[in-house]
């Protein structure tokens, strides 16, 4: 690379001379790709913008025939152009016409050429052009070459943006809102159902002044701001919401981390180096981790963007000197409306009036859904096109069950939902009513209704539902939020409280369920056809037997004069859960060796959700003192049906009459060992569901704490014999699903479901 692009300094002055000078915006912009091409030593440098319809228009060019300005158009995602802009990356060729998304326009006359470099032009995160360089030669640009062209970009983004090069009018904007009511189909990644006036997160940061007058002062206003930044990380760590800790505070803890990362501070000091400004070397370096990141496909990693997005807009505000609160105030029923959004600044919005959060992305392992779960707040995530269709002060709907946003809803709808809601209340009143009423049939048998629970947060649910106990403690989260294996006393801690709060009540803690969609950031993981199926749960305890080790000795620490109930998950041959038993074992006697006080008894278990554990039922019933049915999986399995498929969707029924006769011989060979067996899948959290369980024989079953209400009231209202008789006969239906006659059943008998 030529000394003088090694500079990139000397590039962004005379950019900076060019841009500051006078004339039209075309003439401006011709200089703009006349002196990039010169210090860039390309034949070629061209500028496409954004137009309506999602067009990319040629703009400036040098090198290219003048008559292809403002002529040549590709659609986004059409020719090596239309691709940059499509996936917001950088495209680095030595051949490009032998790529396969290569189109050859004759006005342009760039037949000539072979190497190809493109950047997107990003401004608010959004792709609004695309910068190219092209040389005769075929050649890759190196590295350095790439993230110069990457800084130039970002410097003509704010000056497009501001109209200093280009007028506004010519370019696209965002497609307005109609007016009309609008339902966009998002992912369920926070329960529930909410509604209010829509509010935008934070506005994006504007960045007006981009090419550094003296870079000394500008690494000052960047060091400066970075110790200002971490100052309120840690204030904000010892909210008073967080002195109780749990895995919340675990979240802002890992995501403190990120603002002490060093290999991104040391980015930032970089491009300052380079002769940007101190905020604009903030949102280079954002742009490229950004642009690094969505190409892993590792879905907790690529998540993590966010915070860096977070911490970096922070950043940008303090080094600006903005110490508004430019939040917008919550003074009625709310829902926050967003790209993403970091985990720390939604702690900062007022949970009183906060009732949905609806995103573009997040995931189901974004610390803003584990931030927003410990709050009770409902998140619809990967709504595709949002931005576009609301604007601020709009009425939206939130029905995360149903997987919709409802913008500008329609009377009728918001009636609708005002009257669920309303319902809703009214209901959750009723159970809590009932909460203290046995879950006993009419004709006397009694039902266990356990909780399941991942979160400290969830534990108060216990008093709340009435729930007998925890039936499934999910250990994996504490897991999945840490940037290293968790310390054995910080296990414990968790350990300890969920025992503390259940009191008498048994807790059911099973092991790790880490791997395939639940990632933990310390384990290397290998792209797999089939994750669900993969190496995840026991088959990795096994396989890294120090994880189970430390695991099983924080509970047995946890449990020092009380009861353990433990419990060992994707058991697929009576083989492994011996193997788990011996490490369990060998912990017990370390407990000796060390003179603690061990656990006053320890019962062990396992999960049944690989069907072949069923062909060894009468070996495993000798060995355990308790069997959990996971459904979830159970079913997948069962019916070989990845249920993330929305093909698949509805195509199999769990009131089907094979999964009944499955279960019920289950049931049957339990209660003949003597074992007792509970059901902890999402099954048994819908009425009609665990209708058809209990009629099955299940005694036990163990559901979301929202279900222990319903669940409770259908079963204080149905006579067993009654409905035993009637599933038993039709257990042997060839129909598909025998859902429709029990709806039936439910419904001549005043069943309550």
């Amino acid at each position: 690379m030529p000394d003088h692009v090694s500079q990139p300094r000397l590039l962004l002055r005379r950019l900076h001379s060019v841009m500051a000078g006078s004339g039209r915006p075309q003439d401006r912009l011709d200089r703009v790709v006349r002196v990039i091409a010169q210090n860039m030593v390309a034949e070629v440098c061209s500028i496409y913008l954004s137009r309506a319809g999602g067009i990319l228009e040629l703009f400036a060019t040098e090198g290219l025939k003048e008559e292809a300005v403002h002529q040549t158009r590709l659609r986004v995602g059409e020719g090596l152009v239309g691709l940059v802009a499509e996936r917001g990356l950088p495209l680095n060729l030595s051949e490009a016409p032998q790529h396969p998304r290569f189109v050859y326009r004759p006005e342009t006359g760039e037949d000539i050429y072979h190497s190809f470099l493109g950047v997107p032009i990003l401004r608010t995160g959004k792709v609004v052009g695309v910068l190219v360089v092209q040389n005769v030669a075929p050649r890759r640009y190196k590295p350095e070459e790439v993230e110069a062209l990457q800084t130039i970009s970002m410097v003509i983004a704010e000056l497009v943006g501001s109209g200093t090069l280009v007028d506004k009018d010519e370019l696209s904007e965002d497609t307005a809102t109609t007016g009309e009511p609008v339902t966009l189909d998002g992912m369920s990644l926070a329960g529930g159902v909410g509604a209010g006036v829509a509010v935008f997160h934070q506005p994006q940061v504007k960045i007006t002044r981009t090419v550094a007058d003296d870079v000394d002062t500008e690494r000052l206003r960047l060091e400066e701001a970075i110790a200002e930044m971490r100052l309120q990380l840690e204030q904000l760590i010892e909210h008073p919401d967080l002195a109780h800790g749990g895995e919340h505070r675990e979240v802002l803890e890992t995501y403190r981390m990120f603002a002490y990362d060093q290999g991104w501070q040391e980015k930032m000091r970089d491009a300052v180096q380079s002769g940007l400004t101190a905020e604009a070397a903030v949102d280079r370096v954002q742009q490229e981790n950004r642009a690094r990141m969505y190409k892993i496909r590792d879905p907790y990693l690529r998540e993590r963007v966010s915070d860096f997005e977070d911490l970096a807009t922070r950043l940008i505000r303090i080094i600006q000197g903005d110490d508004s609160d430019y939040r917008t105030k919550l003074s009625e029923d709310s829902v926050l409306v967003a790209r993403n959004i970091g985990p720390a600044e939604l702690m900062e919005y007022d949970k009183q009036y906060l009732r949905a959060i609806v995103l573009e992305e997040g995931s189901a392992t974004s610390h803003v859904t584990i931030i927003a779960r410990a709050m009770g707040v409902p998140v619809l995530g990967r709504v595709q096109g949002l931005l576009t269709h609301v604007e601020a002060g709009e009425w939206v709907i939130v029905d995360t069950g149903n997987e919709h946003v409802y913008i500008r809803p329609a009377d009728d709808v918001v009636e609708t939902y005002k009257a669920t809601l309303e319902l809703q209340e009214r209901l959750y009143a009723e159970y809590a009513a009932e909460r203290d009423l046995p879950a006993e049939t009419m004709d006397g048998h009694k039902i266990t209704l356990f909780m399941n629970a991942g979160l400290l947060v969830d534990l108060p649910s216990l008093d709340n539902t009435g729930a007998e106990g925890i039936g499934l403690f999910r250990t994996e989260f504490q897991f999945m939020v840490s940037p290293a294996l968790p310390r054995v006393d910080e296990q414990t801690k968790i350990y300890n409280a969920a025992l503390d709060a259940a009191g008498d009540r048994p807790v059911v803690f099973r092991t790790l369920d880490i791997g395939g969609d639940k990632p933990v950031p310390f384990l290397p993981r290998d792209e797999e056809e089939n994750p669900a199926m993969g190496w995840r749960a026991i088959r990795i305890a096994l396989d890294r037997p120090a994880l189970l080790r430390y695991q099983l000795r924080a509970l047995l620490y946890a449990a020092e004069g009380r009861t353990l109930h433990v419990m060992f998950p994707m058991i697929a041959e009576v083989a492994e859960l011996r193997r788990c038993k011996a490490i369990l074992q060998k912990e017990i006697e370390r407990l000796k060796k060390h003179d603690r006080t061990p656990p006053k008894e320890v019962k062990v278990g396992c999960m049944l959700e690989v069907p072949s554990l069923s062909w060894q039922l009468d070996l495993l019933l000798k060995e355990i003192d308790f069997l959990s049915i996971g459904t979830n999986d159970l079913m997948q399995f069962f019916f070989a049906c990845d249920r993330g498929n929305p093909r698949l969707a509805n195509r199999y029924d769990l009131l089907a009459p094979p999964v009944l006769a499955f279960l019920h011989m289950i049931i049957r060979a339990c209660d003949n060992a003597g074992v007792p067996v509970t059901l902890c899948g999402e099954m048994g959290g819908r009425p009609i569901e665990a209708m058809a369980l209990v009629a099955l024989g299940l005694r036990r079953i163990s559901i979301s704490p929202t279900s222990v209400g319903p669940v409770k009231r259908m079963l204080r209202s149905i006579n067993l014999k009654q409905l035993q008789d009637f599933l038993l006969s039709n257990i042997t239906s060839p129909e598909h699903s025998i859902r429709d006659s029990l709806v039936n059943f439910a419904r001549d008998h005043n069943i309550k479901v």
